[in-house]
């Protein structure tokens, strides 16, 4: 740890203490069957003979066909792979043992929330707009949540004032989404490190959740930059997942990185308890495990270039035609991700209630389905995904503004008989 270790244990606030995830883990199979294992005498030159796995195919008469093997051969590999993957941009090396994988990433979240109940009355700091599952594991786990506002009118930018200003002696965590689910924004170097600085001021860790990481389309102004590339300042749990970059959402094979070169979230409990978390958790599928190195050591560089250019022409044309939808505003065009934010005039339409209402509404009429901003944090705006066929969303943006303007055709019909009476019922 940086400093005197009196020093960095004032500076942090959070722990990994949590004997009730340590009892939970001891209770189970695993658990008991690593705390036996662990007990042994490691100078002991005799084979090991176990009889305690439930698992036969770790002995040769068991063997499964070769032609399965052969199949998942890169499991026992995965998580060197995702190590060496990540480390291509970070100024320091992961090993193997920094990486533990998940069933996709929403176990990813579950796990290091769980990992940071570590006292009542502990709360993380979440980005507004931002994606739901934070609060939902947050509220599971009796996590207070507070929000911290993106600006659109500054590109879905943090107030690192604000952002501090959040915090109080009982904040574990600060999440991080990156590039931004669901506004498209990509933070710039100086805007991490900002986040960085605040959370090792505020002695809290970061979560960095870059599942869409590299799903970036802005050009040289906006690369893609890892949180992790900042942890020497702050320790950071990176979660990711294959399910964005290689488009493949239903094989549910994520990861936490321990992107820590200071160690303090080992020194502090957390790793302990990560593992913890782990044991009790499901593993990802074996055969899922055993494709990883290969898709991550082999995939082509024109797929990754050509899935960019297919999102940034869709994402461009999103914004380039919420320029000419009444009653819509869309304040900056995505450089990341596969959305974007769209606020809803709502004082330009009739008989439109609110964002859910218009979604409700919209669906009805023109089977066009949008998520209503409220969903993600943001009322009176709705959430457009642009991440499927351009025919499709080219009709999907026509429909809009059809919806958009025959309801704002009623509101300016209804705005004209208020203010001139003596036209009802003139056809």
């Amino acid at each position: 740890m940086r400093g005197s270790d009196e020093e960095e244990r004032k500076r942090w606030r959070f722990h990994g203490n949590r004997p009730e995830i340590g009892e939970a883990s001891a209770s189970t199979l695993r658990g008991v069957y690593n705390r036996v294992m662990d007990s042994m005498n490691k100078e002991d030159p005799r084979p090991v003979i176990q009889l305690g796995q439930g698992d036969p195919s770790a002995f040769s008469c068991f063997r499964t066909d070769p032609s399965v093997e052969s199949a998942i051969v890169g499991a026992l590999e995965s998580g060197q792979a995702v190590a060496e993957y990540l480390n291509s941009g970070l100024p320091y090396k992961l090993s193997p043992d920094d990486v533990y994988l998940t069933v996709g990433c929403t176990q990813a979240i579950e796990v290091a929330i769980t990992a940071l109940a570590c006292r009542p009355g502990a709360n993380i700091l979440l980005p507004r707009p931002g994606y739901p599952d934070y609060e939902s594991a947050a509220a599971q786990r009796h996590v207070e949540v507070r929000h911290y506002d993106l600006q659109p009118e500054k590109g879905w930018a943090v107030d690192l004032k604000s952002l501090g200003d959040l915090a109080d002696g009982n904040t574990v965590a600060i999440a991080v989404i990156n590039p931004g689910n669901p506004c498209g924004n990509v933070f710039g170097y100086e805007q991490l490190k900002g986040i960085a600085e605040v959370a090792r001021k505020l002695g809290v860790l970061v979560i960095a959740d870059e599942v869409y990481e590299q799903l970036t389309f802005g050009g040289e102004k906006r690369p893609f930059v890892p949180m992790g590339v900042f942890g020497s300042i702050v320790p950071v749990l990176t979660l990711g997942s294959l399910s964005k970059r290689w488009v493949v959402p239903g094989w549910r094979l994520g990861w936490i990185a321990v992107t820590d070169p200071n160690a303090v979230l080992r020194d502090f409990g957390m790793v302990d308890t990560i593992k913890d978390c782990i044991n009790i958790c499901a593993d990802p599928a074996t055969l899922i495990q055993g494709a990883v190195p290969q898709i991550l050591e082999k995939t082509d560089r024109h797929f990754y270039s050509n899935i960019n250019k297919l999102l940034k022409r869709a994402a461009d044309l999103c914004y380039d035609r919420f320029q000419d939808i009444p009653g819509l505003t869309c304040p900056t065009r995505a450089d990341g991700a596969m959305s974007l934010m769209v606020k809803l005039n709502l004082s330009e339409f009739a008989r439109i209630e609110d964002d859910i209402d218009f979604c409700l509404k919209l669906s009805e009429e023109e089977l066009v389905i949008l998520i209503p901003g409220t969903a993600v944090g943001l009322k009176s705006w709705v959430r457009v995904t642009f991440a499927i066929d351009p025919w499709a969303l080219g009709i999907g943006l026509d429909r809009i503004k059809a919806f958009c303007q025959r309801h704002a055709s009623k509101y300016n019909a209804i705005s004209r008989l208020s203010l001139y009476p003596q036209l009802n019922g003139i056809a």
